[in-house]
């Protein structure tokens, strides 16, 4: 059922009179150039366009101190944090005896037995694989296309430190982002959708893909769950309540969706469950944002403003296989509301939190280097959270642009991973709206005079929470970082 314009400006007046905040992130902000909202509740006003904002900087101390240069030259850490290489393409090896493939994307970490983490790694490989130096190999019985680069692989580290490495899934394309499941595995998304005969392809492209890190065998002739759309995928979380899934789509020309598929009556999801699925059961719908005035909102990049809400409507895709016409190009002008690089997702606080990384001419709103956004099931609204200025220059210390894959820290806040131009970071956005370092890629991939450093990618803790491990995509590391954690306020 709709949600109608009266229902959703009771539900505006409500949470702006503070019995609706959402979730435990808050109103968070980024820095600088970041927009806020202050202890009070009051809301901030900005120019994103040229950055300016009443965000808070590196120097202000809600974090843990600013970062050391690392003379191994690869990962700066505030005093205290120490890394070690879980994983590294080409140097680490499968226990099949293969090298670690590169790329690497997404990750979620489950628990394991006998004090086990088990992390389920994408590798965002596009096209054939003679493309790539180091593919996903091709495991017996876990290949969907013998072409595809792509695939996951399972990183097991023991309580005694000891790493094992093998492959979830191979045959796959840019396998980007994912989600973890309610119940225990890891859905890997494909953001690529070329048909077969395209780029060297034997199989469909653009789906997602189930990984179960605890059960081999599950994993055996791998099935695409055709139900979530075939399209440019990011990333997925699972409602654990209702059994929806909310799905992310990086595309453009036009902008990317933001979808909701709803289990058809009587299914249950568990474990294998969403291979017994027909390729077109349940629905997939694409949100319609609509302020409180009850006016149709195009892109997400109109909110200029930490706080801002919109009441969220639920269209159906027309053909979700979408053979001869995308997803995204279903639909007419005013039917759906879009974004750019709509990425990484995360489950918590009853709600999904997602990223829009940055909007420049292609958006029809103001110019920015990232948002967060909170989608809230039950009151059917997204709230923006975090909300990043035009960066003036990304490779400065001192500013954050094109956040990517995000977690929901046991600390507290979020940690964010920096997809963006010249630097990159991880970097935490606090309950109560500030922002700090976490890390910081030292691996130069370019010259001294014009560096270039990779993305961060895969940022997640341990079921304990005592470690988070993350990953730099080029050339292919995955680290674990420990160190003074502690509650951020």
């Amino acid at each position: 059922m709709p949600l109608s314009r009266r229902d959703f400006t009771t539900r505006t007046a409500l949470a702006g009179a503070g019995v609706a905040l959402t979730g435990t992130v808050g109103a968070l902000a980024t820095a600088p150039g970041a927009l806020a909202a202050d202890d009070d509740g009051a809301r901030q006003d900005a120019d994103l366009e040229q950055g300016q904002g009443h965000g808070h900087g590196h120097g202000h101390g809600p974090g843990y101190g600013p970062l050391v240069p690392d003379p191994a030259g690869i990962l700066a850490l505030p005093a205290g944090f120490t890394y070690r290489v879980i994983t590294h393409s080409g140097v680490t090896t499968l226990d099949s005896g293969e090298t670690t493939p590169s790329n690497h994307d997404g990750t979620a970490a489950f628990e394991g037995h006998r004090g086990v983490t088990l992390l389920v790694n994408n590798h965002e490989l596009k096209g054939p694989r003679t493309n790539w130096k180091h593919p996903v190999p091709l495991t017996e019985g876990l290949v969907y296309d013998p072409a595809a680069a792509g695939g996951c692989t399972v990183v097991e580290v023991r309580r005694g430190g000891e790493v094992a490495e093998w492959v979830g899934i191979a045959g796959t394309s840019t396998n980007c982002a994912g989600g973890s499941t309610p119940w225990g595995t890891w859905l890997t998304c494909e953001e690529n959708s070329d048909l077969a005969g395209k780029n060297g392809m034997t199989k469909d492209h653009g789906y997602v893909f189930e990984v179960d890190p605890h059960d081999r065998r599950a994993n055996l002739g791998p099935k695409p769950v055709k139900a979530f759309g075939r399209y440019d995928h990011e990333a997925v979380v699972i409602d654990p309540r209702t059994g929806h899934a909310y799905l992310t789509e990086d595309a453009s020309n036009p902008n990317g969706l933001l979808f909701r598929w709803t289990p058809p009556s009587g299914f249950r999801h568990g474990r294998g469950k969403l291979r017994t699925l027909a390729d077109d059961a349940g629905v997939l719908a694409a949100a319609k944002c609509f302020d409180s005035a009850g006016l149709f909102v195009d892109d997400l990049s109109r909110a200029t403003k930490i706080g801002t809400t919109y009441g969220v409507d639920w269209v159906p895709v027309p053909d979700r296989d979408a053979r001869t016409v995308a997803v995204r190009k279903q639909f007419g002008e005013a039917a759906v509301t879009r974004a750019r690089k709509l990425e990484g997702m995360w489950w918590a606080d009853g709600g999904a939190y997602f990223v829009s990384s940055y909007a420049r001419e292609e958006s029809p709103g103001a110019a920015h280097d990232g948002q967060v956004w909170f989608y809230d099931p039950k009151r059917r609204t997204v709230r923006l959270q975090v909300l990043l200025g035009v960066n003036a220059d990304p490779s400065v210390d001192g500013g954050y642009d094109g956040p990517d894959n995000i977690t929901v820290s046991p600390y507290g806040g979020l940690i964010i991973a920096e997809d963006g131009s010249g630097l990159q970071h991880l970097f935490g956005a606090t309950e109560s709206g500030r922002t700090y370092p976490l890390a910081r890629n030292e691996m130069n991939l370019g010259t001294a005079e014009e560096p270039e450093y990779s993305e961060f990618t895969g940022v997640c803790f341990s079921p304990d929470g005592r470690t988070l491990f993350a990953s730099i995509q080029d050339p292919g590391i995955m680290l674990a970082v420990t160190g003074p954690w502690r509650r951020r306020r």
